[in-house]
């Protein structure tokens, strides 16, 4: 048997462990991303360790989710992002140059490489061919110090697509295939590689979008080979040099097969509220809808743009929808002017928004009360928009599109419109203006910090025994916005853990920071798939500043897992997962001789005081885990271990 592309540029960068599934390995990491919603925290961090430069071939700071600037304190992260990109050695995307994932894409990306960034979707890069994964930001930080990115072996799941896409079906399309079948939890601890003769059928940009939303199958990354295709791409940005064919071996060793027929695949929809939620469009048409936005890291290309307009040449955006399109970089932007795109959006009534994640973040753009908005996004959960009780529903441009046109819910295949198909460009417009490299000498350069970037808390080890209440009990697929939310009035706190302390797990208890603090430490109970979503290290990091030691769930997602243990809360799972049933909210759990029983590797046993009973719990930790989570902490463990 043969090598997956995955295990070939894993076994490239391998540092240590054992290329097994279940087994700790670590990696070199060759490029980092930021994005300013979790880049503050992540460069806050990165200065606590005393690095003079980032040891990275590559780290990027971008500004792409704080756009809004309702307050100072947007504004302020921005200053600080570029001050400290120009101290430590980082490329520094300013505001309105773009999203990250679209604009590393475009200039930084490089088949073969390794890329970790402090954001979910960072696997859209894999579109190149990269190892591109999401971690949170103290893992960004830890990399862009030299160190080495840990995780558990993934299976490696091998995709195989065969056919051709047929008229009005995308790669959106094959990503909701693929979530329709999986799930959101389907990917957890797993490398999505696709291969076949169906890929050579699918566009780059059919290739970033499944990439993209392989994050909602909880993946570890997706990735598809490096080809001709791949090269035209590079070439058109002027980056033809570090193309290089990449592909699996004959009769790859994956670990789990996959099969989709891309002629038998027709436009799918994810219904309200969760991406794999997945029905044929033909099968709910006719509800009306009121809102259309195209755009996000998912589909927010020149070729995304250009069909959108194709589809409304001659035609105007109905009159009871609020349509929305966002160029994904500036370099989209510069295209669809200069070639007419624009003007043909403008005409028909849409609106086009600056080149950042907006609405799909809930920065802007919340629909109105109880209706129904149709997003080219990755994401629906309840919400998340900015309005509690929108129901929002994920589709291709072409879907977003045919829906804006006519009002409701309708298959583009049903429209008097034939089958578009857009040329890619040849050469893109290449402007850098809006990206700054790091100067050569940073001797006068001052850091710029606001009064909303608070310093780093600092916390204790794990003590012997836990004893604390339940104070939230919760069910399965809990998000990390339902545990730490986004939108335009959480978002500008985040170098302020203090400040966004309170709004932890608000969706579903408004009262949970006030209880934590007066309770002092407490316990949080979950059932499957716990922390699924965003890669943001504030839904540990909150928690953990308002005294949550410990959460004890079914089973968790992949990141937020990650994120826990960096900042020293204690992930137990259930041994018996019917157990779950045994503990209320609001009962005191005591687990007692903690450090004890994790250092000798024994089993850890939690009290109900209400019933006098005893549950067992699980902790899946390496060694070097354990030491994270009982030193308080990765920050604290990093520390002392180079003393």
């Amino acid at each position: 048997m043969g090598s997956s592309l995955a295990k070939k540029i894993i076994k490239k960068h391998l540092v240590s462990g054992k290329m097994s599934p279940g087994e700790e390995i670590a990696i070199k990491i060759d490029q980092t991303l930021t994005q300013d919603a979790t880049g503050t925290m992540a460069y806050l961090q990165f200065e606590s360790l005393g690095i003079p430069k980032v040891r990275t071939k590559v780290s990027v700071s971008y500004v792409d989710h704080n756009m809004l600037q309702t307050g100072f304190e947007n504004a302020d992260d921005h200053r600080y992002l570029q001050s400290v990109a120009a101290k430590y050695g980082i490329y520094f995307s300013r505001p309105g140059n773009g999203i990250c994932h679209q604009v590393h894409r475009e200039r930084f990306g490089e088949p073969g490489l390794t890329l970790l960034g402090s954001d979910s979707h960072t696997p859209t890069n894999g579109g190149l061919g990269m190892l591109a994964i999401g971690a949170g930001g103290l893992d960004i930080a830890l990399a862009m110090a030299g160190e080495p990115f840990y995780m558990t072996m993934p299976k490696i799941v091998g995709v195989h697509l065969k056919g051709k896409l047929k008229n009005w079906v995308t790669g959106k399309d094959v990503i909701l295939e693929m979530l329709r079948r999986l799930t959101v939890k389907g990917g957890i601890g797993k490398i999505i590689e696709y291969y076949g003769e169906g890929v050579l059928a699918l566009s780059i940009h059919d290739r970033f979008t499944i990439s993209n939303m392989g994050a909602e199958l909880g993946a570890t990354t997706s990735i598809f080979p490096s080809d001709e295709l791949t090269k035209k791409y590079l070439i058109a940005q002027g980056r033809g040099k570090v193309w290089k064919k990449l592909s699996p071996d004959p009769k790859p060793d994956y670990d789990e097969h996959i099969e989709i027929d891309l002629d038998k695949l027709e436009p799918l929809i994810a219904q309200p509220h969760s991406p794999d939620n997945v029905v044929k469009v033909s099968e709910i048409e006719g509800i009306p809808v009121a809102q259309v936005c195209i755009g996000s890291c998912t589909n927010s290309s020149y070729h995304d743009l250009a069909i959108a307009a194709e589809m409304l040449k001659g035609k105007h955006v109905h009159p009871n929808v609020s349509m929305t399109l966002t160029p994904g970089s500036k370099q989209v932007f510069e295209m669809i002017a200069k070639d007419g795109i624009l003007e043909t959006i403008i005409a028909a009534g849409a609106r086009v928004l600056e080149s950042a994640c907006g609405p799909c973040i809930g920065m802007g753009l919340a629909p109105a009360s109880g209706s129904v908005s149709v997003r080219s996004f990755n994401r629906n959960f309840e919400g998340r928009s900015g309005t509690a009780d929108a129901k929002v529903y994920l589709a291709s441009p072409e879907v977003c599109t045919a829906c804006a046109i006519t009002g409701v819910i309708t298959d583009p295949r049903n429209l008097n419109i034939k089958g578009i198909k857009i040329k890619e460009p040849k050469k893109y417009i290449i402007n850098d203006n809006m990206i700054i490299p790091p100067p050569k000498k940073v001797d006068n350069i001052t850091v710029l910090r606001g009064p909303n970037i608070k310093p780093l808390p600092a916390f204790e080890p794990m003590p012997d025994t836990i004893q604390a209440k339940v104070l939230l009990k919760v069910g399965d697929n809990i998000t990390t916005d339902h545990i730490m939310p986004a939108g335009a009035k959480v978002l500008p706190l985040r170098s302020n853990i203090p400040a966004i302390s309170e709004y932890v797990f608000s969706r579903i208890d408004s009262e949970f920071p006030k209880k934590a603090k007066e309770a002092g430490h407490c316990i949080v109970v979950g059932g499957d798939n716990y922390g699924q979503g965003s890669s943001r290290e504030h839904a540990a990091l909150a928690p953990k500043y308002l005294g949550l030691q410990a959460v004890i769930v079914k089973s968790f997602a992949r990141i937020h897992l990650a994120n826990l243990i960096n900042f020293g809360i204690l992930p137990l799972t259930f041994s018996n997962p019917s157990d779950y049933d045994l503990i209320n909210q609001g009962d005191e759990l005591e687990i007692k001789d903690v450090r004890k029983i994790i250092s000798e590797n024994g089993v850890l046993k939690a009290r109900i005081v209400r019933s006098n009973s005893y549950i067992e719990l699980n902790y899946t930790l390496t060694p070097r885990q354990k030491e994270i989570v009982l030193s308080g902490g990765a920050l604290n463990y990093v520390k002392l271990n180079r003393k």
